[in-house]
């Protein structure tokens, strides 16, 4: 579905966007008509308010949006949904940013996760506006789109085989290679703690490998938790607890749509992608509480709760992204609850031993809409992961600073060396909001994207 044109016809209506501060100094120049229909209306320019206008005729020939300023993204996404059916040009002159933000927002605006049911509405074309950047754009929303069909397809159909499968569908879109390991070849390739968390369900664990890029360019690998249903193990959720169980490979759809935009974009870089695909399932075989379990990277881990299986199987996939020395690693991960008593929904909390990329990303996040917060990697925490049994405990008695310690466990699977982020996210808006429908989200890949982008020029 294109929300896009590139000509205007007799039936294109004008679009104009007012900042909510200037509407006074606007509306002094509009003539009698217009004064009076937006009187009666009461259009004041509120952001994401919009107004059709009239030709004498009472045909709509012009549209009104009110934004909060020139770098306000969402305003343009409720304009999309809230304006009928049509073909739109903005009469306002933009430069690039706010014409991409307003190409982006629009967009956005517009998605509709219809894969099960009948949807027959028409989008609202937008003329492109002649400085947005329409290659870097497409690939965003492509990219945002992946990820968040990707969360709301419910597990029946969203299983660790069919998570591989749309690896394997990017990998060929981009001409990039994919390799599959699964079921017990993950023990004779030592991923045991990927092996262990997948193995008690029907659909087999499977580590997705993408490699696209020059090999000669600097190596950046990405990591995403793909946990595609979360039971909570033989620690078992509550029913509650599970309703959005569907979203904890939402680590990995956002990976895979960073990944398409870095490719669509042709950044510079010598790009891989692990994903360690699994259901956390209950059955005879499924991995218990107290067991003491092998890693890659050879530490022993003592198993203090099922349901912290997120972190194991990162573990195995982190210990084999650094063996290769990347310039970077950058895990996405539905990682822990504390994460979000911390920070709310609609912040992904940043853990980084790189000092250059969390600058660049406070900078970046603010400029693309796209927030972040970056939380401490506090050392001394890391005696709560201490076992008398084993190297480390997958999950402390206390559950105090549960972000830290999980994100402090990761960093116990890489070198001291190794430029490193974690971000423990939600991937998932609880209700509607303008450009952002309630399910499945794409959080920080934009901001991310940027900090690439900037960083291998």
């Amino acid at each position: 579905m294109s929300f896009f044109a590139t000509k205007s016809t007799n039936s294109t209506i004008s679009l104009t966007s007012i900042c909510t501060g200037e509407f006074d100094d606007w509306l002094i120049k509009q003539d009698a008509r217009v004064k009076s229909w937006i009187a009666i209306n009461n259009f004041t320019a509120k952001p994401g308010q919009t107004l059709l206008l009239p030709n004498p005729e009472g045909m709509p020939s012009a549209a009104l949006l009110g934004v909060e300023n020139g770098a306000d993204l969402w305003s343009w996404g409720g304009a999309a949904s809230q304006l009928p059916e049509g073909r739109y040009e903005i009469s306002n002159i933009f430069d690039e940013a706010g014409a991409n933000r307003a190409s982006l927002g629009w967009a956005l605006g517009q998605y509709n996760f219809d894969k099960y049911k009948n949807n027959e509405t028409l989008p609202r074309e937008l003329i492109w506006p002649k400085s947005a950047n329409q290659k870097l754009i497409t690939s965003q929303i492509d990219g945002i789109f992946l990820t968040r069909d990707l969360i709301n397809t419910p597990a029946n159909n969203m299983g660790p085989e069919e998570l591989a499968n749309s690896a394997m569908e990017l990998a060929k879109k981009h001409k990039a290679k994919c390799r599959i390991i699964k079921g017990d070849k993950l023990l004779s390739k030592n991923f045991p703690l990927i092996h262990a968390v997948g193995r008690a369900s029907v659909n087999e664990p499977r580590l997705i490998d993408l490699q696209w890029g020059n090999i000669k360019s600097p190596k950046l690998t990405l990591v995403g938790k793909g946990v595609c249903f979360d039971s909570g193990g033989l620690d078992l959720k509550p029913s509650n607890g599970m309703l959005l169980m569907k979203k904890d490979m939402g680590g990995a759809a956002n990976v895979l749509g960073l990944a398409h935009m870095i490719m669509s974009m042709e950044i510079d870089v010598n790009l891989r992608v692990l994903i360690p695909a699994v259901e956390n399932s209950v059955s005879g075989d499924a991995f218990r509480p107290m067991d003491i379990l092998p890693s890659r990277q050879g530490k022993t881990v003592e198993i203090g709760n099922t349901d912290a299986e997120g972190r194991l199987v990162l573990a195995d996939a982190l210990t084999l992204a650094a063996e290769d020395q990347p310039d970077l690693i950058v895990d996405f991960a539905t990682l822990t609850g504390a994460a979000r008593v911390a920070l709310g929904t609609d912040l992904p909390a940043c853990f980084t031993t790189d000092e250059d990329f969390a600058t660049t990303l406070s900078l970046q996040s603010e400029k693309a809409t796209d927030p972040t917060w970056r939380m401490p990697l506090f050392a001394p925490y890391a005696k709560l992961l201490d076992s008398k049994i084993a190297d480390i405990n997958n999950a402390p008695a206390s559950g105090y600073g549960g972000a830290i310690t999980a994100a402090l466990f990761l960093k116990g699977f890489l070198p001291d060396s190794q430029n490193w982020v974690h971000f423990d996210l939600m991937a998932w808006n609880l209700s509607s909001r303008p450009g952002r429908p309630e399910g499945g989200e794409a959080q920080a890949i934009r901001a991310v994207f940027n900090v690439i982008q900037n960083r291998y020029i």
